[in-house]
């Protein structure tokens, strides 16, 4: 049997082999006799394995829900009472175009002389137009279509403000693990770093492999504080689509891994082309156009002007010495259109008929090309997800808990269990983006692409700004950048 040296000198050996070395050779193999000295003496290592949702279980305050979020947002979201007034002031524009022109009184004079003749007329009348051709009829029609749109837009930011609070919770949530995870990673990298500072102190790895392990400890520290800015931003982002930008940092619940958003692609598409408010407003604002024709057709016809009164007449009554007297005063005028007949408008609004009705088509046509790249966006973060989730990620984890073992064993180096530790927990974190991705391409899609809680609703002439009506999230706040795993 060797002597307790003997072992000693193998364990710390084991203990401090450098990483690479241990990764490219054969574990050591030990005689039996020192395998049960070691199962004696040494006490059984646990492996630790990365796990969502730790912040939520240690926060220190209460945790802050989707439907909260939500709840603040429907009553300080700016834009939502910015779509109600909207809607009132389409109502009242109704209002004032069904009303009648206001008749005008005045004073009339005709022939009037002064002195002892004392003659002339004078009186008052009425003028009175007379809208023919149920003008105002027309009239009230197109706002009443500017009302139908002032309503979809209402519906529409509603979407649109609900879809931005959930995605922006999805990423505080996803912030909120990925900060946990690279601190996980940070304190493993500054473990295999003491390993390194213990084997340069024996002699056993030179300068350089010191420093880059430190290096790489430093670096993986910066990134944890840059994750702490990131949770910070992602929590500014949320506080300011909700409308409580002064809202304090507070711990968010939820569930990355569950419940995912459940999406048919080629249903997905086709909802969001016949379905989104976008089409509806096109198709609202075509009806709007039509009424604007009919009503500019209507203008040609003439109004009746009407126009009655009472005028004095001072005159004498031939030989009597007595004034004429009082005298009615009647006159009907109307407008011949014979140079305007509003030609100009009718043929500008046929054409404006023509472009909303092509509109339709093409808003359809981009929110196709739109969703399609969602979809895609969706599908590939999907099945990114369950790759890691079912395979990448046990099988990192079995290898892991092998190497574990090994070392509680003697067999393997704690270098080699520290890299392997790093590499599962780089690839949750890699997990951790992926989910990220998929909610918030998920909910783009549910939320019919609408996904800027903070753009103002649109006035009914503004229409036509498909940009605007098909917004999708900006690129680099879809997809998260994997960081480089360490070779």
């Amino acid at each position: 049997m060797r002597s307790q040296k003997s072992i000693f000198v193998a364990t710390v050996f084991t203990f401090l082999a450098p990483v690479f070395s241990s990764m490219a050779q054969e574990p050591m193999q030990m005689p039996a006799d020192e395998m049960q000295h070691h199962h004696m003496n040494i006490p059984t290592v646990q492996p630790t394995y990365p796990r969502l949702g730790r912040s939520q279980e240690t926060a220190k305050g209460a945790l802050f829900t989707l439907d909260q979020a939500q709840s603040l947002a429907a009553s300080s979201n700016p834009t939502l009472r910015q779509a109600e007034a909207e809607i009132r002031a389409a109502k009242a524009r109704q209002l004032q175009s069904a009303l009648y022109p206001n008749p005008t009184v005045g004073y009339t004079g005709d022939e009037i002389r002064g002195g002892s003749i004392n003659g002339g007329k004078q009186g008052f009348f009425v003028e009175q137009t007379i809208v023919t051709a149920g003008k105002l009829a027309r009239g009230k029609d197109v706002y009443a279509k500017e009302i139908q749109l002032a309503e979809i837009e209402a519906q529409e930011q509603k979407i649109r403000v609900e879809t931005s609070v959930k995605t922006a919770f999805y990423r505080v949530l996803a912030s909120q693990e990925l900060l946990d995870a690279r601190r996980d990673l940070a304190q493993i990298e500054q473990d295999y770093a003491t390993a390194q500072r213990q084997l340069f102190n024996t002699g056993q790895a030179d300068e350089s492999e010191l420093l880059d392990a430190e290096l790489e400890a430093q670096r993986l520290r910066l990134f944890a504080r840059i994750q702490e800015n990131s949770l910070r931003e992602e929590w500014r982002s949320l506080a300011a689509v909700i409308g409580k930008p002064d809202l304090p940092l507070a711990t968010v619940a939820g569930d990355l891994e569950h419940n995912w958003p459940d999406l048919n692609e080629d249903q997905a598409v086709e909802a969001i082309a016949t379905q989104s408010p976008a089409t509806r407003i096109a198709d609202a604002d075509a009806a709007r156009a039509a009424a604007l024709l009919a009503r500019a057709k209507r203008e040609p016809i003439p109004d009746l002007q009407l126009r009655g009164g009472l005028e004095y007449n001072n005159e004498p009554l031939g030989t009597v010495p007595h004034a004429v007297g009082w005298e009615g005063i009647a006159e009907v005028g109307v407008q011949i259109p014979i140079f305007n007949r509003n030609q100009g408008n009718v043929a500008a609004d046929s054409a404006a008929l023509d472009r909303t009705n092509l509109e339709k088509q093409r808003i359809a046509l981009t929110l196709r090309e739109r969703a399609a790249t969602a979809v895609d966006e969706y599908s590939s973060a999907r099945q990114t997800a369950l790759e890691y989730r079912d395979e990448i990620l046990p099988r990192a984890k079995k290898a892991y808990t092998l190497l574990v073992e090994k070392y509680g064993l003697m067999l393997a180096a704690n270098p080699h269990v520290l890299a392997s530790q790093r590499k599962l927990f780089m690839l949750q974190t890699e997990y951790i983006m992926s989910l990220q991705n998929l909610w918030t391409t998920g909910l783009a899609l549910q939320g019919f692409l609408l996904t800027d809680g903070l753009e103002a609703p649109a006035h009914p002439d503004d229409t036509n700004r498909p940009i605007r009506e098909t917004n999708l999230p900006l690129p680099d706040r879809l997809m998260a950048t994997p960081m480089p795993m360490r070779p």
